[in-house]
């Protein structure tokens, strides 16, 4: 007898969300680390330049867990156009904002874009693909997702010293609008989606806390590299930063691809120390950050140490818990990751006002992996899962 089909995958709504996915975090990584730079240019100084990031990630962790209510309330097309307008139109208002004040307000205005984005994008993958293909679909749309990392974060950073940041600002803001062409190929109808309670148990689950905490910290040391690393490469070293920042964002990329496997392979939960001590291996090159080598370097290893960390903390995270909390544990870990960004950058920004960027770098580079240590010493490696 012939074995079924099976089902296809790119279906073109499926192409459209991705589409629609990619250009939102076009827009997302052009600016990431050029409003910062934006910011410390017009007078705001390091402190500044963290607040911008920490602005943008705190709103977006905020919405991230409201959003919900929203896609319930008014629907997925409704929520992904006010995701996308909301996310690229305030930065056509940056390059007439000469004050922190302003730029901090328009951070949280498209911190709740992303928000919208980050939720509505994975709950129409949910929605669109066939349920013995969703693994698949979803990992499909992850690459499509950290692609833009590897693309615009340098090309930011590149546009920036070569046109302006008012170019970098208009391209931020129309690349996320581009997303409104997939609007009319998507169900208008509203997911069924986990009580507000589901989220609060996970939170509160014992077996979380380590290695949420854990991801925490190392995505904090990311949320330093990709909002500091313009403002302190100089002389020698400066040309090398758009390419420090495309290979922090390749690393990331291919170690998150990486240690999904690897995690699978060897059980999950075995990569958190590891990976906490690239990072710190990194953060120690930056603080020197004397040549392009160094610059190049550090932010590769960042790079790796937090992708590897995304893959393992994930998978421990979902295999600790019940199939029903798949989307609680999700939203969690999301919300964990755009926090460590922020509060990285932030915190790293207080830090360095009082004893620099060189000693914050090894201030950063020896907390965090024992930190990580310390977490990971109470809590045993997750099992392989079978077969």
């Amino acid at each position: 007898m012939a074995e079924p089909k099976t089902a296809p995958l790119l279906t073109p709504p499926l192409a459209l969300v991705c589409f629609a996915e990619f250009v939102a975090m076009i827009g997302f990584y052009l600016l990431l680390s050029t409003v910062p730079q934006y910011a410390a240019s017009v007078g705001a100084g390091g402190m500044g330049a963290g607040l911008a990031t920490g602005a943008l990630m705190l709103a977006t962790v905020a919405c991230e867990l409201a959003t919900p209510r929203l896609v319930a309330a008014f629907g997925y097309r409704t929520a992904l156009a006010a995701g996308l307008l909301l996310l690229g139109l305030p930065a056509l208002l940056l390059p007439a904002t000469l004050h922190l004040g302003g730029i901090l307000a328009i951070s949280l205005v498209r911190g709740a874009g992303l928000a919208i984005m980050v939720v509505v994008g994975t709950a129409l993958v949910v929605d669109i693909v066939p349920p013995e293909r969703l693994g698949a679909g979803m990992g499909l749309f992850g690459m499509v997702a950290t692609v833009p990392a590897v693309l615009a974060l340098p090309l930011g950073a590149w546009m920036t010293a070569h046109v302006g940041y008012g170019a970098v600002f208009v391209a931020g803001a129309v690349a996320p609008l581009l997303g409104l062409a997939a609007l009319p190929a998507l169900s208008p109808r509203a997911p069924s989606l986990a009580p507000p309670a589901s989220l609060r148990d996970t939170v509160r689950a014992p077996a979380l806390r380590r290695p949420a905490l854990a991801f925490l910290l190392t995505a904090m040391t990311a949320g330093v590299v990709v909002s500091f690393l313009p403002l302190i490469v100089r002389g020698n070293a400066a040309p090398a930063v758009s390419l420090a920042l495309l290979v922090h964002g390749a690393a990331t990329t291919a170690f998150r691809w990486w240690a999904g496997g690897w995690a699978d392979r060897r059980g999950a939960g075995r990569l958190m120390v590891p990976a906490a001590l690239v990072t710190a291996a990194g953060l120690l090159a930056l603080a020197a950050a004397s040549s392009p080598a160094l610059v190049v370097a550090g932010a590769g290893l960042v790079g790796a140490g937090f992708g590897a960390a995304q893959s393992d903390s994930i998978t421990v995270m979902m295999r600790r818990s019940p199939a029903a909390a798949a989307d609680a544990v999700s939203a969690l870990w999301n919300a964990l990751y755009d926090a460590g960004l922020g509060a990285g950058a932030a915190g790293f920004g207080a830090l360095a006002a009082g004893i620099g960027y060189p000693a914050g770098f090894v201030v950063a580079a020896l907390a965090v992996p024992a930190a990580v240590v310390a977490i990971h010493w109470r809590s045993s490696p997750a099992p392989a899962a079978a077969g």
